[in-house]
């Protein structure tokens, strides 16, 4: 046989690519149907315009938190995390990308030996070399079976879960922040509405004591003041360390401490002044409170359940699916034969001036075949093991797509009281600040005692604490809303369009 040259060297070394089959043993992947019914039925009816931007920063009117948001999304440590996960999970799909290639690796070497002199039949030691240059294909399995393919898409697929799962950590950041601030907005209007209650009741107790040391008040009058004036210091205390640790939170959240300007207006603002003259008895009124800081079209009727197959989890679900999917292909395989191959070509040579001369080359080929004849059972329990893997997230991705089903009926349930509500405690308010205003008159008169204007003034402060509650519950559920629909909304008739790309 005529010597192989590295002109003939090429064929050798890509000749195996050639042999790889297309055949895959993994069953073919296909979203199962969803588990919910096709609309949300309780949704209001209403226009659903396209909301554009990414993890909330277009669903925020309020441009400080939109500021805030932005920031979240580049120091929040968490996310951070999250993006790291990424780029490791595109690392290792690398790796798994190079399997499917062969290794070529080119080598060279030179030895220079001596003989010693006893040694040789002559007598008389001798030098001799040896140089070579080679290039090489390392152990290559020819995948006949996909299971080497099946490995590359698995790998694959956990890739697209991190990036799922990323773009479900920026969703629920934007959220967290977005719940952060609204919450330390009600609690500083809470802390304002108990500071004013406590300056009234003060100068009301200054103004009963007065009246008492004059005996125009009996001292059951002065301690049922002063139980309002107490109680409204508890309050005004207990408000004040929540805005604190409210703060806290969104710094933490943000990664930074929060500067001022970004607050909430109620955090930074005094006080409020008092409305009337306390000397009348009046109470202080609840101040208006500002535009809502986000807005959220209403979901219109028979809005398909499908939305959810945007949600960033139910992707993240459904490619931890079919990555399980490709492992059975994987585990299939294992019960055929294998065949590996590994093989070099070069040249050699005792001078190194005639290293590359002809009638030097060099060659080798040896291919590896592992025939599976008995294992005691391991490969069937593999394969078992995998697809009892695949059953497990086929019953996860359903799971999460009930689940994300129940979290916009409830954020839509809650919705559609959350108007009559605010309508009727906003009526309850002003009902109660017209019958404190009644009995402080009547007290006024000596037709009731004090005991009665104690009584609506603990009802008009409840009244209006529970007004600021409502309003913060009305745009955390437009918060829940926004998030339980995966950051993205209807677009008339279409597909979804998301509001959290990369």
């Amino acid at each position: 046989m005529p010597s192989l040259t590295l002109s003939r060297a090429p064929l050798l070394l890509t000749a195996p690519l050639l042999l790889s089959a297309c055949m895959s043993l993994a069953p073919p992947h296909q979203a199962p149907a969803l588990p919910v019914p096709a609309t949300f039925d309780a949704a209001a009816p209403g226009p659903a315009p396209l909301l554009p931007g990414g993890s909330g920063t277009s669903f925020v009117l309020d441009a400080r938190l939109r500021t805030l948001l932005g920031m979240a999304l580049a120091d929040n440590r968490d996310l951070r995390v999250a993006v790291l996960a990424v780029e490791r999970a595109r690392a290792q799909y690398g790796i798994a990308q190079a399997e499917r290639l062969p290794t070529l690796n080119a080598g060279a070497s030179a030895s220079r030996t001596r003989t010693a002199d006893d040694l040789t039949p002559a007598g008389r030691g001798n030098t001799a070399s040896q140089y070579s240059a080679s290039i090489g294909l390392a152990s290559w399995e020819i995948d006949f079976w996909g299971r080497v393919r099946n490995l590359n898409e698995a790998a694959l697929q956990e890739f697209l879960r991190s990036q799922a799962n990323r773009d479900s950590a920026r969703i629920a950041l934007g959220a967290e922040v977005m719940l952060t601030w609204l919450n330390l907005d009600a609690d500083a209007r809470r802390l304002h509405l108990a500071r004013a209650t406590l300056a009234t009741r003060e100068r009301q107790l200054e103004l009963t004591r007065r009246t008492h040391e004059l005996g125009a008040a009996s001292g059951l009058t002065l301690a049922q003041v002063q139980t309002t004036v107490d109680s409204a210091r508890v309050d005004a205390a207990a408000f004040e360390t929540l805005v604190a640790r409210g703060r806290n939170a969104l710094a933490l959240l943000i990664g930074n401490p929060v500067p001022d300007n970004l607050l909430p207006a109620s955090v930074t603002a005094p006080a409020p002044p008092l409305r009337s003259d306390v000397a009348q008895g009046e109470a202080p009124r609840l101040q208006a409170a500002p535009e809502p800081a986000t807005a959220l079209p209403d979901l219109p009727a028979g809005a398909p359940s499908q939305l959810l197959l945007a949600r960033p989890d139910v992707r993240a679900a459904e490619h931890a699916l079919a990555a399980s999917n490709a492992q059975i292909g994987v585990a299939r395989a294992a019960f055929f034969p294998s065949i590996t191959l590994t093989a070099s070509a070069g040249t050699a040579s005792n001078e190194l001036s005639g290293l590359f001369a002809g009638g030097n080359g060099i060659w080798s080929f040896a291919p590896q075949i592992r025939l599976p004849i008995f294992d005691a059972g391991r490969n069937q329990a593999n394969l078992r093991v995998a697809e009892v893997a695949r059953e497990t997230a086929l019953a996860q991705y359903e799971r999460v797509i009930q689940v994300a089903f129940r979290e916009v009926m409830d954020a839509l349930a809650d919705r559609a009281t959350l108007d009559e509500r605010l309508a009727a405690q906003r009526s309850l308010a002003a009902a109660a600040q017209r019958a404190l205003e009644l009995s402080q008159a009547r007290f006024r008169l000596g037709a009731d005692n004090y005991l009665a204007v104690l009584d609506a003034e603990r009802a008009l402060y409840a009244a209006q604490q529970g007004l600021i509650g409502l309003r913060l519950a009305e745009q955390a559920n437009r918060v829940a809303l926004f998030r339980a629909l995966g950051g993205q909304w209807q677009a008339q008739a279409g597909a979804p369009a998301e509001l959290s790309k990369p």
